[in-house]
């Protein structure tokens, strides 16, 4: 069984930086698509970014683009989120999840999909002055 583990979280002024890591055991993520989510207190879950298998793919929430990027090292067997001009309302717990797809598929997959099947515990990022 794949398990996840989110890590990077904490608390950051805005305009601040953080760096978001999805470390993987039990299998090799380069099987998976990655996605990343957040869901803050009294809001629904809500998809942030997505990376394909061979990391030539990604795409990122209109709320995040231009600010956050997604990253992966199969070698270390780990997926990244580079966040940037942090803002208050990115304060949220982060979760990375996975789903495996067959080696043609080269997109990625709807963050509204009910196909993510590995999930980690979270991580919290908290933006406030």
């Amino acid at each position: 069984q794949l398990q996840l583990v989110e890590s990077g979280g904490g608390l950051v002024q805005p305009g601040g930086s953080l760096r978001l890591s999805c470390a993987a055991s039990g299998a090799s993520l380069d099987y998976y698509v990655i996605g990343w989510f957040r869901q803050a207190p009294g809001k629904e879950r809500e998809g942030v970014s997505c990376i394909n298998r061979s990391g030539g793919y990604a795409n990122y929430a209109d709320s995040v683009k231009t600010r956050f990027t997604v990253s992966r090292d199969d070698a270390e067997n780990k997926v990244f989120l580079q966040m940037n001009s942090l803002k208050p309302e990115d304060t949220a717990v982060y979760y990375c999840a996975a789903v495996a797809v067959p080696s043609w598929f080269t997109s990625c997959v709807s963050h509204e999909s009910d196909e993510w099947q590995y999930w980690g515990q979270g991580t919290q990022v908290t933006v406030s002055s």
